[in-house]
Order: structure tokens, then C-alpha cells, then sequence
């Protein structure tokens, strides 16, 4: 029995040739016990009675972690031993469920279209409330041309984490290399914050997340690189060099690697003025400056078809590898 879960937990090409295809096609399925929902809730439940005790520092946000993580591992395996006791099929379409429900490209692209679907039918309005579930920004300031600016920034920063990073630990670890980046992303995204209130306790997720999405940036940087020499009307050494360049433009020192990379491969510059809550928080433009602002329909097809070649291509490439390791 020992043996089979491990093998169950464990990386597989066909798991990944299953989830991926169904990941693009459908998006992200929608159920109340979906594994992120869970690690919210249950991250909320233990932030919530860490607090409460007075641990609301540094050594909080580690507790947070080790805990979190235990009870996620910890439920996984559990649902893998339940399935397994009724048969290894159903626990094999419980790990690929399981990885299809992790991965996050195929809803990302949806949502950018979303936002596209709105713009060609001139309803701006629609495409500013579609917009703001991708970004916390002053969307009621953006032109049609900043909301698909910031469709493509979202494409190819979410490429990195929703997906090349979920693929990359899975690759290493099986089901629960990803279910623990998960929990990592998740506490990122709900504590990592620069506020008084999470500036110590959301360290440790903060930095965790940096961390496990750091070598998954620089090899979605090289990705793009690649397919941007192949796809019409990219350009490989703008994806390069931008790439290389400027992503140190981007407070974070991973997400600046695919967003630079993709304003040189579709030869637009991206960003541009930003405003929260009444601010001007930057008006820094990425790309070639001699390239034209990122603005029109086709803009966002260039880089929504770059942003699923490079996702394929990484796990076409992910299996090679499990095939030959394994």
C-alpha cells in the first residue's frame, strides 16, 4: 500500500498529458471543495487562532506555514489512501483531478478574453469590471487600450505563477510538491503584504513564494525566448533582451522575467501609468522604446497565443523529462 501511494503521488507524464489539454479547454473547475479554497479557508481558520494567541510576528507567519502545510500534505495523502482503498483507477483520476484542478493557464486565458469580448463590443464599462478581478488598479481611469495592456501583463506574470511554477514542482515533486507551492502561492497572495498588520507575519509566505517562483521565472523567461523564435511577428532577441534587461523594473524579482520577455517577443511596450486608489503609483514603460504601446485586439492575440505555446511547450518539455527520469 505504501508503495503505491508513492507512486501515486508521484509525477506522470500521461497525468500531465490528460490535465493540461482539459485545463485549456475548461478553465479552472469550479466545486466547493476546491483544494485553493480549502488551503484559504483553512489558512484564515490558523491565522485567525495564531493571532489570537499573540503569535502575530515573524514566528507566526513560519507557525502558519509548517501548520498549513502539514494539514494540506497531510489531507492529500489521506484522499489518496481513501481512493486507493476502492480501487487504483479512482485514485489515479483523483491525482489528475487533482493536478488539473492546480493548474491555472486555461482560466487565465478565459478571463483575458473576457475582458477582449467586452472591448470589441464597446462595452467599456463590463471590460473595467472584468479587468479589476485580474488587478487591484483605478480600472474607471483605463482606456480601452489600458485594459488590454493590462490583460496581457496579467497573461504573462500568471504564466510564471498559475502555471510554469505549478508545472515545475509538480515535475520534481508529484502532487505534493504542487499542493505545497499552493500553499505557498495562497499565503503570498492573502498575507504577503507591506502593511503594518502582515509586514512581519506574511514574511515568511512573501518570501517562500520568491523563493519556489524563482527558478521557474528565469526558464519561462527562456520559454518565451524559444517560441517567440518561431511564432510570425515576435521577435526572439526582443524577448531576450528586454527579458534580460528590465526585469529588475518590477518590485518583485520574479514577475518582471515573463512580463519584460513578452513585451519584447510581441514588440509592444506594456504597463505604462498605474493608479490605485487616486495614486499614480508608476508610469514606467516595459519594452523596446522604440516599439508602439501595446493597444489593440491583436496585440492581445499575439501574446495569448505566446503565452499557450510557451505553457505547452513547457509541459510537452516536463514530460520528456519525467519520461526519461522515471
Amino acid at each position: 500500500m505504501a508503495g503505491e501511494l508513492i507512486d501515486l503521488l508521484g509525477p506522470h507524464t500521461l497525468a500531465l498529458a490528460i490535465a493540461v489539454p482539459v485545463d485549456l479547454a475548461l478553465g479552472d473547475p469550479v466545486y466547493r471543495w476546491h483544494p485553493v479554497r480549502l488551503i484559504g479557508q483553512g489558512l484564515r481558520s490558523i491565522e485567525n487562532f495564531l493571532r489570537s494567541n499573540g503569535a502575530d510576528g515573524y514566528a507566526g507567519g513560519i507557525a502558519l506555514f509548517l501548520v498549513l502545510a502539514v494539514v494540506a500534505l497531510g489531507l492529500v495523502a489521506g484522499a489518496m489512501l481513501l481512493s486507493l482503498a476502492f480501487s487504483v483507477w479512482v485514485a489515479w483520476f483523483l491525482h489528475v483531478f487533482l493536478l488539473y484542478s492546480l493548474l491555472a493557464l486555461g482560466d487565465l486565458v478565459h478571463h483575458v478574453w473576457r475582458v477582449e469580448r467586452a472591448l470589441t463590443a464597446g462595452d467599456l464599462p463590463a471590460a473595467h469590471s472584468a479587468v479589476a478581478q485580474l488587478v487591484v488598479r483605478d480600472t474607471d481611469r483605463m482606456d480601452a487600450a489600458a485594459c488590454r495592456r493590462t490583460s496581457i501583463e496579467s497573461l504573462s506574470e500568471n504564466l510564471t505563477d498559475g502555471f510554469i511554477s505549478a508545472l515545475f514542482w509538480y515535475a520534481l515533486l508529484g502532487i505534493p510538491g504542487l499542493v505545497l507551492f499552493k500553499v505557498v502561492s495562497t499565503m503570498d497572495s492573502m498575507v504577503g503584504f507591506k502593511t503594518p498588520k502582515y509586514l512581519r507575519f506574511g514574511w515568511c509566505g512573501a518570501r517562500l513564494d520568491d523563493v519556489m517562483n524563482y527558478l521557474p521565472a528565469r526558464l519561462t523567461w527562456l520559454l518565451i525566448v524559444l517560441v517567440a523564435a518561431v511564432l510570425p511577428t515576435c521577435s526572439a532577441r526582443k524577448a531576450f533582451a528586454v527579458g534580460i534587461s528590465q526585469n529588475t523594473l518590477f518590485p518583485s524579482p520574479n514577475s518582471g522575467w515573463s512580463e519584460a520577455a513578452t513585451a519584447g517577443a510581441i514588440q509592444r511596450r506594456l504597463v505604462g501609468p498605474i493608479w490605485r486608489q487616486g495614486q499614480l503609483v508608476t508610469d514606467v514603460w516595459i519594452g523596446d522604446p522604440r516599439d508602439p504601446e501595446a493597444a489593440t485586439h491583436d496585440d492581445v492575440r499575439r501574446a495569448t497565443v505566446l503565452t499557450i505555446a510557451a505553457g505547452l511547450l513547457a509541459a510537452v518539455l516536463a514530460g520528456g523529462a519525467l519520461l526519461v527520469v522515471w
